[in-house]
Order: structure tokens, then sequence, then C-alpha cells
């Protein structure tokens, strides 16, 4: 791993001030004046923000409200139709919750992964359409903006569309009633804007979860979302979120962004991705407290399935991708097939192989006449555009620059494999395939205390493009050394140096391989994050470790 020091610190007189650390933390954020670190600090509350700061068109919302009231007046049927992630689960418990307020006439629905697939299906809307002859409006949630021929075929049987997407427009914008489009955060996002123009409700609980799950960076609007939504969400009164916390055994007021991306997040997946999503739904929805406990107990022993099956997928697919290149002559873009994959998984499995290999990942559900794919992508390659360059062979196509997915006729993945392997070896080098570990500047054991770290807390909540900070200290000396955990997973460290008279401690989380490696007696060079070790009323500062090297003899 590579390290990439933003900034130098300038010291005077060896003597270095917080606020010259906080300086340097907010213009490595890209926020150099005065204003923008005002608005970083002190965020907007979401309720001032408009169309534009969302990134709306406000023409389109307007059209979009419109339909929908006049679907109310009359008393035609609604369904807002979901997708089975977290996001598209909490965007349509905003529109269904806030729409079932005015009219008992509409319904959410949220389609079967494997049978019904993503986004709208046309076999669904004549379904819909014959069970309830009145639907008249379907307003589509995290899907929709590449729909275009299945908005016509709505279109036909009577049925107008609203869109509510922010994934990437395909070669055109579809023809519906209202598309309200953008890319600047998640459509739990836009379901709560909707929502609040048409009759104001509490949602910004589902707004945090569906936020941080669907990886958004958290600056600008999404951080006044997040930073708000997270408030809400510690004292949510919501039966169905509550069990959640008391099944995965976290604590309402201690609920950040690690426990809504890695506990809450996952479990409200895990249905969409082994059986059905409208489970989850249920639960967000529910205000009975017994349906809540059985409904909670259900995901998470769901979620326990998922992590083994995603386990068994990740090795198949590592022994796959060794089956025909080694360690040191991986292709520039990684692409397996396998007709074990089951859909709900792959793009799990494609973000593991990302993670270990740092390259882009395809992982594909092999079928007989068509094969479903998930895509996971690296920093500084666009993989929904790359896809896109070979939408002559696909059936369907559609995501974000980091993460996409796409359907294939099975006869033609070779040849989509080759024109693939082709872009990437065009557009990645060496450089873009190197893993960097961003470091906000070099500090000195001696400058740590509990009042920097207090400091860096008014930067939270910390996520994509807001990153927790992370420092390089040199010259490091280590008084103990010893592994913790389940069998020695992790590394403790008691550190110094000739600069401070104090000791402190580090964890290095799954780095208990490096114990035997450790130098005795020369320095070290660490890259770490702050953190607060509290124990028996006691608080001490203690470091995160990211990285660890030395000199090798």
């Amino acid at each position: 791993m590579r390290w990439e020091i933003l900034a130098k610190l300038k010291i005077k007189n060896e003597k270095v001030k917080n606020e010259d650390i906080v300086e340097i933390l907010l213009k490595n954020r890209g926020l150099k004046t005065k204003k923008q670190q005002e608005e970083f600090l002190n965020p907007k509350k979401p309720e001032e923000l408009g169309a534009k700061d969302f990134g709306l068109e406000k023409r389109e919302t307007t059209k979009a409200i419109k339909r929908i009231r006049q679907a109310i007046e009359k008393n035609e049927a609604i369904i807002v139709y979901g997708d089975y992630d977290t996001d598209g689960i909490c965007a349509t418990a905003i529109l269904w919750e806030t729409l079932y307020k005015l009219t008992k006439n509409v319904l959410p629905y949220i389609p079967q992964r494997v049978s019904e697939g993503y986004g709208l299906n046309k076999k669904t809307i004549t379904s819909l359409k014959e069970k309830n002859p009145n639907l008249k409006l379907i307003i589509t949630v995290d899907h929709g903006i590449t729909a275009g021929e299945k908005i016509k075929f709505a279109k036909k049987l009577g049925i107008d569309v609203v869109v509510c997407d922010h994934h990437e427009i395909g070669k055109e914008k579809p023809q519906a009633v209202a598309v309200v489009h953008t890319v600047k955060v998640c459509s739990a996002a836009i379901a709560w804007f909707l929502s609040n123009q048409i009759k104001r409700g509490d949602f910004l609980d589902l707004v945090a979860i569906a936020t941080i799950a669907d990886v958004e960076p958290l600056i600008g609007v999404n951080r006044s979302l997040v930073k708000e939504g997270l408030y809400a969400l510690n004292r949510t009164k919501r039966c169905g979120l509550l069990a959640i916390f008391e099944e995965a055994g976290i604590k309402q007021g201690e609920i950040g962004p690690y426990e809504v991306g890695f506990i809450i997040a996952p479990r409200l997946n895990a249905m969409g991705r082994m059986e059905h999503a409208l489970e989850s739904l249920r639960l967000v929805c529910t205000s009975r407290v017994d349906q809540a406990k059985d409904l909670a107990t259900k995901l998470g022993m769901t979620n326990r399935e998922r992590q083994i099956l995603m386990e068994e997928t990740a090795k198949h697919a590592r022994d796959l991708l060794f089956s025909f290149a080694s360690q040191e002559d991986l292709p520039k873009l990684i692409f397996l097939a396998h007709e074990s994959y089951q859909e709900g998984i792959i793009g799990l499995t494609a973000g593991k192989l990302v993670e270990e290999f740092y390259r882009p990942a395809i992982v594909i559900s092999k079928g007989e006449i068509y094969s479903k794919a998930s895509a996971r992508s690296i920093n500084g390659f666009n993989i929904i555009e790359a896809i896109r360059t070979c939408s002559d062979l696909l059936v369907d196509a559609g995501g974000h620059p980091m993460a996409a997915g796409f359907t294939v006729e099975t006869t033609k993945l070779e040849v989509l494999k080759t024109r693939l392997e082709e872009v990437a070896q065009r557009l990645l080098d060496e450089e873009k395939l190197t893993k960097k570990l961003k470091i906000d500047c070099e500090l000195s054991l001696k400058d740590i205390s509990l009042e920097l770290y207090q400091e860096i807390r008014k930067f939270e909540p910390f996520g994509l493009g807001n990153p927790e900070p992370i420092f390089v200290s040199r010259g490091v000396e280590v008084v103990e050394a010893r592994t913790v955990g389940l069998e020695g997973k992790h590394l403790k460290l008691s550190l110094t140096s000739h600069l401070s008279p104090i000791t402190i401690e580090a964890i290095g989380f799954g780095m208990g391989q490096l114990f035997p490696q450790l130098p005795p007696e020369k320095p070290i060079e660490i890259a770490y994050s702050l953190a607060l070790d509290q124990w028996n009323g006691m608080s001490k500062i203690q470091l995160k470790l990211k990285d660890i090297k030395w000199e090798k003899d």
C-alpha cells in the first residue's frame, strides 16, 4: 500500500496547535473558503434545503407532485414500485407512508430479485393492472431512469409513470410524466424531498440508513441529511428499527455510520438477496411490536445465512480466478462467471475481490439463456461507462461509476469478457491499480491529545467524501507488542518516541500476522486514526492502526 500524504503541517517553534491541524483537515476535504468551512462544520437543517441543493429540476418535481395530487383527488390506484436493496426499501416506505395518509388507494411493491429482476417488469405491470383496473399511476423509486421501453408499455395499459431515481441516465431520458432525477443523493433522499412537498413527515431516520447503505459521499446535502438523520435514528420510535437494534445487540443512542453500514443495512439487504425484500419493507413500516420482533429475528437469521453463502462464493471465485491467473499476473479487470453463483450474492462477491486485489471485478450468475452480472470498481475507473461501451452485447445495464449491474445472453459472455478486458487494458495502468492510503498530515505522538480528538469529532459523520482523518507518525518505538482476539487476529501495541515522554496504546484490527515480523529494536512508521478508549470511567486516546512500515534488513 502506498501512502499519499495530502498536506504538510507548518510547525513554528515545535508547537503544533489543534486549530492548525483542523485547518489542514478542512482544506484536504476541498473546503478552502471560510464560507465552505462554516457550512461544513455547521450544515443547514434538511428542511432548509431546496430542489437545487438536491440536484433536482424544480420543473420535474412540480410535475410529479401535480400528477400525484391528481391521482389522490380522482381516487386512482397508485403503486409505489421500489427496489430490493436498503435504499429502495427506505424510499418505498417513505413515499408509501406519506401517500397512505392521504389516500388508502396506494400500495407498495417490491419485486422478487430472481423471478422479476431489477426495476420495472412488463409481466408485473400487466399483473398489477389486471388485479386493479383502476391502476393509473406507478411511482418508481431507486430505478426507472433506464426503463424507457417499460414505461412506454405501461402507458399503453393506461398507466402513467413518475420516475424517482439516482442512477446514471442511459442514452436517453425516459418519456415519463415526470423524471425526478439526481446523482447527488440516494433515492430515499429524493423520496423524502417529494414527501415533504406533499405532506411533511418524519422520515430522516430512514434517509440516514439509505444514504449510508448506498455509500453516498457525506458532504453537502448528504452531510445535512445524515447528521440530522442519525440524530433522528438514535431517537426513532419505529418499532421495526427498535427490533433490529435489539436483535443485533446495538444500543439506541450509540448508532453511527458503522452500525448502520455494517449491522443494520446488511439485515435489511439480506431478505432481497436471499428471499424477498417485502419482508424488510414490512419490518420498516410495521406498527406492531410482536410482528417487528418476529421479522427482526427472521432478518437476523437470513443475514447469517447470507454471510455463510457469501464466504463460500467468495472462496470459489478466488479459486476460479487462480485457476487461470497467478497472483503476480492478474488481469486488470476480474471477470468471473459460474452457474452456482446466486444473484443476490454476486455484488458482495465482486466487492470482496476488489477489496483483496484492488481492481474492478465483475461476477456473473450464469444462466442457461441469460446471465445476471454485478460489478464493483476502484477510483479512476467508471464501471458503468465501461459496461455501456459494450451495450450492443447487453440486454440491459444500469448503475453508478463504482457499482453496476447488467443482463447478458449467456452465449455472449466470452465476447463480452474480451471487450471489457480490452477497455480495462486501455484505461488502467499500474498507478491506478496501486492501492493508496490517503493521509492528512504527519504528526508527532506528542501532538496527540484528548482535545485534538474532540476537535476531530466535529467532522462527523465520516464516510465517502469525508473520510475519518488519518495521520502518520515516524520514529515510533514499540514498548510492548502482543496479539489479542480470537486466534490472535488483532495486534496490540504500546508506543512511544524520543520526542514524547508518554506511552500511547494502539490497536491494529486484522493485523495479528504482523506480530512476528515487527523489528524489536528498530523504529517504525505508523498510519492511524484517533479513537477514544473508555474503561472503568476513564477516557484515553487510542490509535487505530491503518498500516505499519519499517526498514527491512
